[in-house]
């Protein structure tokens, strides 16, 4: 044991006696270490926003519009319009196999809310009670409505946080009346803030129950009554959303009579696969930016391979020294390797603690729509500072077993 206190004393000593040398190897080691996390982190930082900002969307949502029959398959251009009807939604409800949850959507964007304190106009959605499983539609004061409150059709509305700012200005919403185009409603709840800086349009909406909605505000512009403006819906699993968009083609192209594989009859959003298509997009950057970083972490390397190849063969007289006063083998192969791992593991601790200290800078500071601070990785971290310590003690073991091995004469010779 004190002959290793012994080691470790003579390696500082050593490491302070040739300051400059030690510092290069230092900021080497540090730089290596800190630009790869860095560089891991950013990209981590780009996911997690990515995926916060669908989050915001709601859960596995797919959404569907009626799109137009073409009278010759293949064009954009011929053929009539169509829309989904409420009979539809039914149909959908009742054949389908892979939905966990489908909504209906009937929304205006042509009424007037009035309270005792203001007045706006915002988009009305008609909608089934399930679509808070579908979409993300946080109730912070109050409830959202439910079976009952649709099947008789009530006149009850949930409203979301900007409108407030309009018609209750300062005042407690839940309890209170609004005229939507003259029509009394209850406000039974209040959709909390949605999307970090509440851009979302969830916040300037109203919900009422669809067959409240249907009763006194269908679409007007439409041929039918019974109309809706598009469906949401939810797949039993994420795997099964295209199996679940096949089901709906099938319904609504036999009640509408045209051939289901006829893509230009609809317009689809599938929240799933846009995920998985930016989830690749973003392993792809993860390798990028992990290769970038391999590369900077090699550099580091190489310059730490050339300061302690330099260093221990400016040593040799050195060792033949310590050989001619009794040091052993083992003692100055020792000494070496504390030398090496002392560098590196202090040198990746402070540029650790330098990149922490950028990212809880960053983490002050307002994030941008869609990114997230990034954050250190802990393999990263890892396999930066064995990479750089295998290279760094590596490169100072091999010259100093070349150099133990001469005998101590041969040592004392070189220049």
């Amino acid at each position: 044991m004190r002959m290793l206190i012994e080691i470790v004393r003579q390696s500082l000593a050593t490491l302070w006696a040739h300051k400059l040398r030690s510092f290069l190897t230092m900021f080497g080691i540090a730089w290596g270490v800190g630009s790869l996390l860095l560089l891991v982190g950013l990209g981590e930082g780009f996911r997690s926003g990515q995926s916060k900002q669908l989050a915001n969307l709601g859960q596995d949502i797919m959404f569907m519009f009626p799109g137009r029959i073409p009278a010759v398959e293949g064009s954009t251009q011929s053929g009539r319009r169509y829309h989904f009807t409420y009979q539809d939604y039914l149909a959908i409800r009742r054949d389908t196999r892979s939905l966990k949850h489908v909504s209906p959507v009937l929304n205006r964007e042509d009424i007037r809310a009035v309270s005792d304190y203001g007045s706006t106009n915002g988009q009305v959605f008609g909608i089934a009670p399930e679509y808070n499983r579908i979409r993300n539609v946080p109730v912070g004061t109050g409830r959202w409505f439910n079976e009952e409150d649709n099947n008789e059709t009530r006149r009850v509305a949930v409203v979301g946080w900007e409108l407030l700012k309009n018609i209750f200005p300062g005042r407690p919403a839940v309890g209170s009346t609004i005229l939507l185009n003259g029509t009394r409603f209850d406000i039974i709840g209040v959709v909390s803030k949605v999307g970090q800086d509440g851009n979302n349009g969830t916040n300037a909406r109203i919900f009422i129950p669809i067959e409240t909605m249907r009763g006194l505000f269908p679409l007007k512009e439409q041929n039918s009554e019974d109309a809706i403006s598009f469906l949401n819906y939810r797949p039993t699993t994420p795997a099964q959303h295209l199996q679940a968009k096949n089901e709906i083609h099938e319904i609504l192209a036999r009640r509408h009579g045209f051939d289901p594989k006829l893509e230009e009859s609809f317009e689809d959003w599938d929240t799933i696969e846009n995920n998985q298509r930016v989830g690749k997009i973003f392993n792809a950057m993860d390798w990028f930016l992990g290769v970038v970083g391999v590369v900077t972490l090699g550099l580091g390397a190489i310059g730490i391979i050339n300061i302690m190849l330099v260093s221990v063969t400016e040593r040799t007289r050195e060792i033949g020294l310590r050989k001619a006063l009794g040091a052993t083998h083992r003692a100055i192969m020792t000494q070496f390797f504390v030398e090496g791992a002392f560098l590196t593991a202090f040198s990746g601790g402070i540029g650790l603690a330098l990149v922490g200290g950028f990212i809880s800078i960053l983490a002050m500071l307002p994030a941008p729509e869609g990114f997230d601070t990034p954050r250190i990785v802990p393999a990263s971290a890892i396999v930066a500072i064995l990479s750089l310590a295998i290279a760094g003690i590596a490169a100072g073991l091999y010259p100093a077993r070349q150099a133990a091995l001469l005998p101590p004469v041969e040592a004392l010779r070189q220049e």
